[in-house]
């Protein structure tokens, strides 16, 4: 075992007064869950269900989400299976609490990162199985489960170039973790390059895709839908999905130049983090007056004066690609000083939008990649570059060559999902059943 994560596990030991402190600290503050935050200390979880019980282990919206489609095609098939569902966020929560969790799909918050916690959490669901999405790994959770003969799965991950920088540094440590996995499921190429630089297993490595590009359609509100769309009575829209705070700005600016050639047009901007919003007013009001704006969370309606709605609530996106014809996926507009990432296009794609993006799109570059290649999305360089692209986006014209280049890569993408479902199978004849 590499010296830092000797060290880790030492201090994890007597760390649980800290883990406590902080996450008192986060429930004062709202951040974390005031009614069930004792569960990621291991306390008052929810029953254990009989038979076989496979534990899903995500960080937050995004990773949780792109499970969703996994565990319902699984349960769907394997009546037998029961699934465990944890994440670490109160985001994440709300979340699949607006989408609504598969049949026999149990959530609760994943342990603190101590022995205590973790040690109460195993005893107390036995599970057959972890399958961890993407690359949340905490140490204890995973040597502990390790130590008590759980088979592990990682699944749909991938390293960022600045995710790589950063784990070089600990390379013995990472290789050591990934190699407690059965097998690990990479989402490109690129990525399974970085993971064996940082010491991954090479034979346990193999290449699924990106699971997020295989899932459902996000779930529509017809009710609230139909209600908007009286509101906004025909109007041109735009969208503005997943955005960050310091590209919001560039969004706005966006916005007031489009104005001056679509007098009419609606941006519905739907910041990532809703506990910035106001943030996100703040910038809308450089350029709008208080009329121009109005927000989902005051219950505000869209009227002819309103040319920014901020749709600052939970679970409500698979709305709002519905009501905008185009849609820019955020975290993606060059910010001098700040590098962005960029979001997961095909929620967007999946739901007949015409994707917008920027530059800077490194967590997905292999999925813009193939829409470039297919001319499936449209990337600006930067605010003036979007207000032409959303105005002309408004033409069912312009938009019909992308969405058809959408629609190829989108029809590849079932592959991923195969994948992971053929892995997850491949585990539960071997644990056999319970």
């Amino acid at each position: 075992m590499p010296l830092l994560l000797r060290l880790y596990l030492a201090f994890a030991a007597v760390s649980a007064p800290l883990w406590r402190l902080v996450l008192w600290r986060r429930q004062r503050t709202g951040r974390e869950d005031p009614v069930r935050g004792r569960e990621k200390l291991g306390y008052g979880l929810p029953p254990r269900p009989e038979g076989l019980l496979l534990w899903f282990h995500a960080v937050s919206v995004g990773e949780a989400q792109a499970l969703v489609t996994l565990l319902d095609r699984l349960t769907s098939k394997h009546p037998a299976v029961q699934v465990l569902l944890t994440t670490h966020t109160l985001a994440s929560v709300r979340a699949l609490e607006a989408r609504g969790l598969p049949p026999r799909v149990i959530h609760a918050y994943a342990p603190a990162d101590y022995p205590g916690a973790v040690g109460r959490v195993l005893a107390h669901w036995r599970p057959d199985a972890l399958i961890v999405a993407e690359a949340d790994m905490w140490p204890v959770m995973l040597t502990r489960a390790h130590r008590a003969a759980v088979p592990m799965l990682l699944l749909n991950t991938h390293v960022t170039a600045r995710r790589y920088r950063r784990r070089s540094r600990m390379a013995a440590t990472n290789g050591y973790l990934m190699n407690l996995f059965e097998r690990i499921l990479v989402q490109d190429e690129v990525s399974m390059a970085r993971f064996r630089d940082l010491g991954a297993p090479a034979a346990k490595m193999s290449v699924m895709g990106v699971l997020k590009a295989a899932s459902d359609p996000l779930p529509d509100r017809p009710d609230e839908r139909a209600a908007l769309e009286a509101q906004i009575g025909g109007r041109p829209v735009w969208l503005a999905a997943s955005t960050k705070v310091v590209e919001e700005p560039l969004l706005m600016q966006a916005q007031a130049m489009a104005l001056q050639d679509c007098p009419d047009l609606l941006f519905l901007i739907a910041p990532r983090q809703r506990t910035e919003a106001d943030r996100t007013e703040t910038a809308a009001r450089t350029l709008f007056t208080q009329a121009q704006i109005a927000r989902r969370s005051r219950g505000e309606p869209i009227t002819a004066a309103t040319s920014v709605y901020i749709a600052d609530t939970i679970g409500a996106m698979g709305l709002w690609y519905r009501l905008a014809p185009v849609a820019y996926t955020g975290n993606s507009l060059r910010v001098p000083g700040t590098p962005l990432t960029g979001k997961n296009p095909f929620e967007a794609i999946a739901l007949g939008a015409m994707v917008v993006h920027g530059p800077d799109v490194g967590n997905f570059a292999e999925a813009y990649a193939r829409l470039k290649a297919a001319g499936g999305a449209l990337e600006v360089a930067d605010a003036a570059a979007m207000a032409r692209a959303v105005v002309a986006a408004q033409d069912p014209d312009f938009r019909k060559p992308y969405l058809e280049g959408a629609a190829r890569v989108q029809a590849e993408n079932m592959h991923p999902l195969a994948v992971s479902l053929a892995a997850i199978e491949a585990l539960i004849a071997r644990i056999g059943p319970r």
